[in-house]
């Protein structure tokens, strides 16, 4: 399937430039900076009308489009005073000559546009008994406009500018219908955001989801490689540190379906001279699922001759992890943690990752493996995380594009409920707090912890593996000062790095 990376990229680029102006003012005209943006000229002052001008028009359309004649002309959607103003005098055919000159100015027609964007075609669509008029969306030049409008959406939620952040939302909704893939995909799910922060409409996300977010995340395993490329790599981190160990034992900080452990047992079953005793810890919130998995790995490892134990811990958060909990056999047994996609969530409380570090290092493990996401969602303002945020899914719903299937829509879904909580959550609710490398590593650092190098074997065999894939020309695989990245055309998405504790030498 043919994708036009050029056309989106190059959008992208735009839209990145074009955001770090944006304002509420055009000085010293009192134009509303937002809306000049996507191609409109109306005073800050009149704002409120205007966004009240909108809901009439959605109250209208409410009941139907059927009170339209049809023979009406329809507009290509970016240009929403033509749009706006063919709607209502459609809607309410006989003009009201007794308006006063204040009203005629805030009327909607005072946001030009039109001379911009052409008119688009008289459009019928008939069926057995009916004919009927429908709005057609022309999706050409709308995906540059259509990412303004998310952008100036934010902005007007970072102000707190309600109404017309809701204007706006509206707005998007509109453009948004024309696109298709990706780009579709993508705004709908930021523009549902945006509508949930607006109206307080809060995505769930509590420990009676977790089972649903695991079985997503099995779909998004099969769907596409960052899952298995995250696996592999920290695999091949921690086989390095089991190399000469009879007894091992991992801890999983997030066990979910344990998708990640039959590739480890299956290749220390296959090491020069016999398996090592194999221990694994895993920790999730929902025990009865946590023990379920346990089972299962426990009856592959017995298949393959492996001695198997298995420990389960329910948490509802990994702040509560406790160094007695993992119950550490100190000087009989090779010790590695494993934390995919996990610690990010302990950002949204303030000293939990420090405490969590702080725990990992009183049992002293062999080594750490992380995999997170190469991505900076966690600055302190609202519109800079969403414009970065913005790029970085519409990067990963890219790489997803291809024939219909059930992984795909699932995987989609996984992604689309990330989206929805940095969106529209705040404080402790908001746990999608995506940092860089970079960042990861000065926390590391901080905490006592040193790099492990991967090695150059393990980006050799990670991108045999990435070169599996469907599409595989777009994906590809990094090497950054002994951590592994994978990404999507020029944006790299996922991370993996190891560490050890910095012993000072005494």
């Amino acid at each position: 399937m043919k994708r036009e990376h050029n056309h989106r990229d190059s959008s992208a680029g735009e839209v990145g430039s074009s955001s770090k102006t944006l304002g509420f003012k055009e000085e010293g005209t009192g134009v509303d900076e937002l809306l000049v943006v996507l191609g409109y000229k109306v005073r800050s002052a009149d704002m409120a009308d205007v966004a009240h001008k909108l809901e009439q028009l959605e109250m209208v359309l409410g009941d139907g489009i059927s009170h339209l004649s049809d023979d009406i002309v329809h507009y290509n959607p970016s240009d929403l005073s033509g749009w706006v103003d063919n709607m209502l005098s459609d809607l309410d055919p006989t003009p009201n000559q007794d308006k006063s000159d204040h009203d005629s100015e805030y009327d909607l027609s005072a946001i030009p546009g039109s001379a911009a964007y052409p008119r688009g075609k008289r459009t019928r669509v008939e069926s057995d008994s009916t004919t009927r008029s429908v709005l057609i969306l022309d999706s050409q030049e709308t995906g540059v406009r259509l990412v303004h409008a998310l952008l100036a959406c934010a902005e007007a939620v970072q102000q707190n500018d309600l109404k017309l952040a809701d204007a706006l939302v509206k707005h998007v909704g509109l453009l948004a219908s024309s696109q298709a893939g990706a780009v579709r995909k993508v705004a709908t799910y930021f523009a549902e955001g945006l509508a949930r922060r607006i109206y307080r409409i809060y995505p769930r996300d509590d420990v009676g989801m977790s089972s649903f977010s695991d079985t997503l995340q099995v779909h998004f395993y099969e769907a596409c490689p960052y899952l298995k490329f995250a696996h592999f790599t920290a695999n091949q981190a921690i086989l390095e540190a089991f190399a000469t160990a009879e007894k091992v034992h991992v801890i999983d900080l997030g066990l979910n379906q344990g998708l990640q452990w039959p590739a480890l047992i299956q290749a220390l079953a296959l090491r020069p001279g016999g398996p090592p005793d194999f221990r694994l810890t895993g920790i999730g919130s929902s025990l009865e699922s946590i023990q379920e998995v346990g089972w299962k790995l426990g009856h592959l490892a017995r298949t393959i001759g492996m001695n198997f134990e298995f420990k389960s811990i329910a948490l509802n958060n990994l702040y509560d992890l406790k160094p007695e909990m993992l119950e550490i056999r100190t000087g009989s047994e090779s010790v590695a943690v494993n934390s995919v996609f996990e610690l990010h969530h302990l950002l949204a409380r303030t000293g939990s990752i420090d405490k969590v570090l702080l725990t990992i290092k009183s049992i002293n493990p062999d080594i750490m493996t992380v995999v997170e996401q190469e991505a900076n969602h966690n600055g302190d303002v609202f519109l800079d995380r969403f414009t970065e945020s913005l790029h970085y899914y519409s990067s990963l719903f890219d790489s997803l594009e291809g024939p219909p299937s059930q992984d795909r829509v699932m995987s989609e879904l996984y992604l689309g409920r990330q989206i929805l909580n940095f969106v529209a959550c705040e404080g402790e609710d908001r746990v999608e707090r995506h940092e860089t490398l970079v960042q990861w590593r000065n926390r590391f650092g901080s905490a006592g912890f040193k790099p492990v190098n991967i090695g150059s074997n393990a980006y050799k065999q990670a991108s045999m593996l990435v070169a599996l894939y469907a599409g595989a020309d777009g994906y590809k695989v990094e090497e950054n000062e002994g951590c592994l990245l994978l990404g999507w055309q020029t944006r790299l998405l996922i991370a993996t790095s190891a560490w050890r504790i910095n012993r000072v030498e005494q």
